[in-house]
């Protein structure tokens, strides 16, 4: 797949349809994305969500034309999806800083431009991984459901509830796993555990998760935990799938967090994603 072009044709479909009720499923269907990935390429790839990029644009279209045109606070809050005069006023003084009012009267807005996503790149920077067949394998986790948008925070706050509670810590907890949900939705469910052969039976408050097998990418991350580990996945998605002779399969993906110190800026841990040669 061709993530950078998949990216900038979300953006088209929803420059095309600012004005309309549009959902993160309809973006990703029109790509032929799952929401979940979708949802990760364009947050890693862009910086911000497809709903913060959706917010931002439309409130920034509605400042231009309030300035420009003679049209009603109202009119312009409707056609950019806000149901009441006081919630887009809201939104707009947050976004550029004046109100509704004050913008027709002149008062300096923000604009933010149209998106479009490119590859630069960069010398000086090696990214270590190497390419291994696994045979299926089945895992014995601690699961949560969690939305895309916001696991950057959560997760980290979940593997300190896991250690935090002792029925879950006697479990060995050194894999991260993510199960993407298979639906529109961007939520998916993270694990936190270890390979099943490591313990006897299914603990309460546990469960499976069969993997088939796969080829897997296996990235090195170097440094404290989490940071190490989200700064790879960004260039997982912006260095390495556009360039590599490698397409992600979407399934489960693992973080593997090795025996050390996660907060020492040598710690070791890893990404393994299945992989398919293009």
């Amino acid at each position: 797949m061709d993530w950078v072009r998949t990216i900038n044709d979300a953006i088209e479909y929803m420059e095309k349809n600012l004005t309309e009720d549009i959902t993160l499923a309809d973006i990703s269907e029109s790509v032929n994305l799952s929401s979940f990935h979708f949802q990760r390429a364009f947050t890693l790839l862009t910086g911000m969500s497809p709903a913060e990029y959706l917010r931002k644009r439309r409130l920034s279209q509605a400042g231009a034309e309030l300035v420009k045109g003679n049209e009603k606070v109202i009119d312009i809050a409707l056609k950019y999806g806000y149901d009441t005069p006081e919630s887009f006023t809201k939104a707009f003084t947050r976004f550029h800083g004046v109100s509704p009012v004050q913008a027709k009267k002149g008062e300096p807005i923000q604009f933010m431009s149209r998106y479009t996503v490119r590859i630069t790149i960069k010398g000086g920077s090696i990214m270590e991984y190497k390419i291994e067949k696994w045979e299926a394998i089945d895992l014995l986790v601690h699961t949560r459901v969690f939305h895309a948008e916001t696991s950057d925070a959560e997760i980290p706050k979940f593997w300190d509830e896991y250690y935090a509670d002792e029925k879950y810590s006697r479990i060995p907890g050194y894999l991260g796993v993510c199960a993407q949900a298979k639906t529109g939705s961007d939520e998916f469910k993270y694990g936190i555990g270890c390979k099943a052969t490591d313990v006897a039976g299914i603990p309460e408050g546990f469960e499976l998760i069969h993997i088939p097998e796969y080829d897997w990418a296996v990235f090195k991350c170097v440094g404290p935990s989490p940071e190490a580990i989200q700064d790879m996945w960004e260039r997982i998605y912006k260095e390495w799938l556009p360039v590599s002779d490698y397409e992600l399969i979407p399934d489960v993906d693992i973080e593997n967090y090795l025996p050390g110190d996660p907060s020492s800026p040598d710690y070791v841990s890893e990404i393994c994603i299945p992989v398919i040669k293009k």
